[in-house]
C-alpha cells in the first residue's frame, strides 16, 4: 500500500528508551503486503512508535508488574513509591531486600497477602536463578522466557508477554488475550464480536515474524475509536 510504504519510520526514541531489535521500515513494508486491512490501519494510524524501555532487571520489571496488577495506576504508582522507600539503594529495589524484608513491613506499604506472596517468591526466584538477568534473557528464545518466568507467584503469560514486548522489544509476541489486542482485531476486520484466542493466532500467521507489531496496531485501533467518539458532531 503506498500511503503506508512512505511513511518515515524514524521518530527518535523517547528519553530512556533503548533501540528495537528489529527493522520496523521492514516490519511495516511485510505486514501492509501480507494484509490488506492492516495496511489499511497502519495508514490511518501512522507510524510505529514503540521503543523498549530501559530497566534494571528483570527482577524490578516484575515486581512493578506484581504491585500494579488490579489497580488504577495512581494507587499502584502510591504503593510501589511506599515499597521503595522501605529499601533505598542507588540500583533499585534489590531482591536480597525483598527476601529479608517482613511480611508486616510489605503489608504496611499498602501490598495485599496475595501480592507479598508473589513478591517474595520473585524474589526468591531471582536469587536462585530461576529468573534470569537482562543478559541471560537475551539469549533465550520466547517461549523458553515464558516458561521460566511464569512459573513465579503471581505473573502469568499476559504479564511475560508484556515484558517481551515492552521491555525486550521482541518482535513476534502475539498476546491473544489481551482485550485490547482483541477489540482492536474485531474493529479492524470488522467482527460482530471478539475473536477468540484460535481465530487471532490463525490470522496472525500472516503477520509473522512481527506479530508484535501487529498487535501494537491493534491497540491503535482501539485509540482511534475512541478518539472518534470524543469528536462532538458540528
Amino acid at each position: 500500500m503506498a500511503d503506508s510504504d512512505n511513511l518515515v519510520f524514524t521518530t527518535p526514541p523517547p528519553r530512556g528508551a533503548q533501540p528495537l531489535t528489529f527493522d520496523p521500515v521492514e516490519a511495516i513494508a511485510h505486514l501492509t503486503r501480507a494484509d490488506r486491512r492492516l495496511a489499511r490501519l497502519i495508514a490511518r494510524a501512522g507510524p510505529f512508535t514503540l521503543r523498549p524501555e530501559k530497566i534494571q532487571s528483570p527482577f524490578q520489571a516484575l515486581l512493578r508488574a506484581i504491585i500494579y496488577q488490579q489497580l488504577s495506576g495512581k494507587a499502584a504508582a502510591t504503593i510501589f513509591g511506599r515499597v521503595a522507600a522501605q529499601f533505598p539503594h542507588r540500583r533499585g529495589i534489590q531482591p536480597e531486600a525483598i527476601v529479608s524484608a517482613s511480611d508486616e513491613s510489605l503489608r504496611q506499604a499498602g501490598l495485599s497477602r496475595a501480592k507479598v506472596l508473589a513478591v517474595k517468591d520473585l524474589a526468591a526466584k531471582t536469587l536462585d536463578g530461576t529468573v534470569p538477568t537482562f543478559a541471560r534473557l537475551r539469549k533465550m528464545d520466547d517461549d523458553e522466557i515464558v516458561t521460566r518466568l511464569v512459573s513465579v507467584r503471581g505473573v502469568g503469560r499476559w504479564t511475560v508477554e508484556m515484558l517481551l514486548m515492552f521491555r525486550l522489544g521482541r518482535p513476534d509476541v502475539l498476546p491473544v488475550a489481551d482485550l485490547g489486542v482483541r477489540r482492536g482485531f474485531m474493529l479492524t476486520y470488522a467482527k460482530p464480536e471478539l475473536p477468540m484466542p484460535a481465530e487471532l493466532t490463525r490470522h496472525a500467521e500472516r503477520w509473522r515474524p512481527f506479530r508484535s507489531v501487529a498487535s501494537w496496531y491493534m491497540w491503535r485501533a482501539v485509540d482511534l475509536e475512541r478518539r472518534s467518539k470524543l469528536v462532538l458532531p458540528g
